[in-house]
This record gives C-alpha cells, structure tokens and sequence, in this order.
C-alpha cells in the first residue's frame, strides 16, 4: 500500500490523488458541487473564467482554419434520435459481421445515446406530441440542417463548431470536469466534397490539437482507436489521452473521420461540377472541460493549483506590503497595475486589509503564475519581488517590468510543460510480455499499478481480449508515433512497427 504523506493546509498530499483532485477542485473555488442533481456542478467565476480562457485559445484555432461558430438548439425530437440509432445500430453490426454496411438489412435497436439522455415530454401541462431530449452531442440536428444548406460544391466545404452544454445521463461515479452529466462541450463538424478532403481535415484537427496541448503545457498520447472502440457511425476515431497522475488516462479530445456513412443516412449530398450528384464527406472533432481536469490534475502541487500562464484568469497579483508606512506605495503599485494592463497582462491588485501571508495562500491555492510584491524599500529602489508558483523569486526593476514578466511567464510554460513530460514519462513503461506455460500465456512479471505500459501489438481481436483480461487493463489503440524498428507482438510474436499503449482509463 502506498504511503502518503500529512495534508497541508487541510490539502491532501496530491500522492494521495484520488483525494486530491476533489479537495483541490473546491479549494480552489472552481466549482461548486452541492449542486442539488449528481454530476451539475455550478461553475464558480474563477472556474469560469479560466474554461473561457480555454475556449478562447479553441476559438482562435477555429478561426484560423475558416472554421464558423453556429449554436443549435438544445431540444432535439424523437424521430431524429431514432434515424441515428438505426444508423448507428447497422454500422456496428456490420462491422462486427466483416461485411459492407450497405449489405445490411436490419431492424432497428437500442443503440446510440438512447439509454444515455434526459427526455422532455410534457409542454407546461400537454404531453408532447413528439418527445424530445436534450442533446447528449450534435450530429443528429446538425446533419438536418447540412442537407437544407449543401446543394451545390460550390457550398463545400462546410467548415462548423458550436460551444454548448451537452447532456448524458451518466451512471458511474461523478467527478468535477472529468465525469460530469452537464457537459461543457466544444464540437466541430465539417462537411466535405470527397474523402480526400474529410482526411486532410482530420489532419488539420491534429495539428489544431498539437498547438492547444503546448498551450495548456499538456503532454499526451494520440492513438487510434482499436474497432471494438471506434465511435460505431465513424469509419475510424482518433483519440488524445492526458495521463494522469494515478496513472490512469484521461481522454480530453477525440476526432471521428465519418466517409459518407452519415451523409446517406440524413441525405446530405451534392451536385458535383459535371452535374452529378455525390454523397457528402463528413468529420466530427470534439473536447470538453476535461481539458481544464487534465490541468488541474497534471499541474497542481500539495499546495493547489497551477496554472499554466495561457490559461490563468489573473497572470499576475500585484500585492503591496507595509504600504501604511509609506503613502505613496498604494498609488504606485496602482500605476504598476496600470501599466501591465496596457501591455496586455491579466492582472489583479490584492489590496485587501489582510496580512501578506493570508494573500500568498490564497493566491497559491488559485495557482497564479506571478505575484508580485511592492513595498515601501521597492519604492525606494524602483523595483519589486516576483514570486513565481513555479518556485523561487525574482528581483526586477520597474523598468520594462512588462517585458520582464513576459519573459517569466514564457519561462514558467516551459517549466510545466518540462515537468508534465517527465512525469508522464515515469508513467509510460514497457510492457514485460508473456510467458507460455502449459495452461496458456502468463504474464513475465507482475504489473504495477498506476502506470501506462507500452508494447508492440499486432494480434486480432481475439488476441486483444487475451491481452486485455490477463492484465485487467485497456487497449488504446495504435499511437501515430509507431516503432522505428520492428519488434515483436507480445501476444503472437510476430514483426511489427505497431506501437500501442494499455493503460486503466477514466
């Protein structure tokens, strides 16, 4: 059994993550979770801010790549819902026969989101004549209205995302931003002439992903999805894992390349330039406030958050010490404010009557970046202490103080983004392989917990479920980042470059 060490300032230690993660999430002042409905946390304006600071960074990536904001509405009636299932329903029978969806025919089932949404079915007193639900994702309504707009290519490609609340019954164990039932969700669904061009998207969202990543000073794996996990209306899922400090994955964005299979079913083609009419190619990318969980939960210390300087809704406190003995301290540090305003710095002046320590705790709980101190031997010298929650101090003059603080935030990323990295490092470790023994394959050595192993994995389905029982953990599919030289398939032997991670996931 793990020993952990004693709570700091009534702090778990963050080894003890499991209790970490909800007490530094409160603590914090993020959200509130007393909410009175499981899994609906009511966002706190910290919280907030910082969500919406990472909203921002999406929302100019979006941009960037002619993306367009829309906002659809939340109800979604009955009828479409079933489209999708029958959709759904025959796409993975028909993976799992090995057969071309279109040689299906098949009534439809349960499938889908339908045992996962909240229904409304009364209007005031009136019963619906159409149920509806809440949206739990947007292909259904969106894909609706993308029939009404694509006629022609010159309308392609459709280039979509929305920021909304989604909604999923969820039934498992609830956990602020990594299993929630009111979801803060970013989507963005595309529309394409053929697959050439759906493929190159998908590209486009890799690297639109790689940028966001850096950003938040996030290393993670990228894998596709193995079959049995692939989004069943998409021809393959690609996926991006956080590994958390337990060890286990956090996936926090997933891109689907969908072909045509979605277009047939909500008739969504085109008339191409010979006058002939195609089926649409189609792509779904999609994230969530697990971003800011992943965040929260890789960059925190046994003294609260930290946040990476993009994200963080103050980049610096300003907080004036012993200002009674000098008068003019207030006014100055005023003006300090002032300045790295106009530079373009998120800044707050703590000049709340309270002893300086009380404000270093608070703000290192908060996990701001800098703060900054001003007194009146500062005043003096023209100067100030910047305190970095990175750890250490630094002295700098009130000259260029902006560039100065630029030059510590940038060094700031680069220390989270070092650190993250070494830690997911020390997670990620080789798997040890199998033994044969006359009552099948044996594990080598035992497995640890809370570590991600890595292997060459090259078997079929029914080698995946060997390997996934024997070792109670989950395959995540095949990393974009395959072995340079071949090496052996832990479970049939043979040569291949397929580098795969299994891992306990979220």
């Amino acid at each position: 059994m793990t020993k952990h060490g004693k709570a700091k300032r009534g702090i778990p230690p963050k080894s003890d993550f499991n209790a970490w993660y909800p007490a530094i999430v409160e603590i914090s002042d993020l959200v509130d979770k007393r909410y009175p409905i499981k899994g609906m946390d009511v966002w706190k304006p910290y919280g907030w801010s910082t969500m919406r600071l990472i909203d921002s960074l999406t929302r100019d990536e979006m941009e960037k790549t002619n993306h367009q904001e829309y906002n659809f509405p939340l109800l979604v009636p009955e009828d479409l819902l079933e489209k999708e299932n029958h959709l759904v329903s025959r796409l993975k029978a028909a993976r799992e026969q090995g057969v071309d969806p279109s040689e299906l025919r098949m009534e439809e089932e349960d499938s889908g989101f339908k045992k996962e949404v909240y229904w409304v079915t009364k209007g005031g007193e009136n019963e619906l004549d159409v149920p509806m639900f809440l949206r739990p994702t947007s292909e259904t309504p969106m894909y609706t209205m993308f029939s009404l707009w694509v006629r022609s290519h010159a309308d392609l490609p459709l280039k979509t995302f929305q920021i909304v609340n989604t909604f999923r019954y969820e039934t498992k164990q609830t956990r602020s931003f990594i299993r929630v039932r009111e979801i803060h969700f970013f989507e963005a669904h595309t529309v394409h002439k053929d697959e050439e061009g759906a493929t190159k998207q998908i590209e486009e969202d890799a690297q639109i992903v790689q940028k966001l990543m850096k950003s938040l000073c996030l290393p993670v794996l990228v894998s596709k999805r193995p079959v049995w996990d692939t989004f069943p209306g998409a021809w393959y899922t690609t996926a991006v894992d956080a590994v958390m400090p337990n060890g286990r994955t956090l996936q926090i964005a997933t891109y689907h390349h969908y072909r045509d299979q979605w277009a047939q079913a909500f008739d969504l083609n085109y008339e191409d330039i010979d006058g002939n009419t195609q089926n649409c190619h189609q792509t779904t990318f999609g994230m969530s406030e697990r971003l800011l969980g992943a965040v929260v939960g890789m960059h925190g210390d046994d003294s609260g958050l930290i946040l990476p300087p993009s994200v963080s809704p103050y980049q610096v406190i300003l907080m004036p010490v012993a200002a009674h003995i000098n008068e003019q301290v207030l006014p100055k540090i005023r003006e300090i404010a002032s300045d790295l305003k106009s530079a373009g710095l998120r800044v707050h002046l703590d000049d709340r009557d309270k002893r300086p320590g009380g404000k270093h705790y608070d703000w290192e709980i908060k996990g701001v970046p800098i703060r900054l101190e001003f007194g009146p031997r500062d005043l003096a010298e023209n100067k100030c202490v910047l305190s970095l929650r990175t750890g250490g101090k630094v002295e700098a003059s009130l000259e260029n103080l902006s560039e100065t603080i630029f030059e510590n935030l940038k060094m700031i990323s680069g220390q989270l983004l070092e650190r993250s990295s070494t830690h997911m490092s020390n997670l990620v470790k080789k798997f040890p392989g199998f033994e044969s023994t006359k009552d099948g394959l044996k594990l080598s050595s035992p497995l640890e917990d809370g570590i991600v192993y890595e292997l060459a994995f090259d078997g079929n389905d029914a080698d995946a479920e060997l390997l996934e029982k024997s070792t109670g953990l989950t395959l995540l599919g095949d990393s974009v980042e395959p072995y340079s030289e071949p090496e052996k398939c832990v479970v049939t032997g043979k040569l291949t470059t397929r580098k795969q991670h299994i891992a306990r996931m979220y």
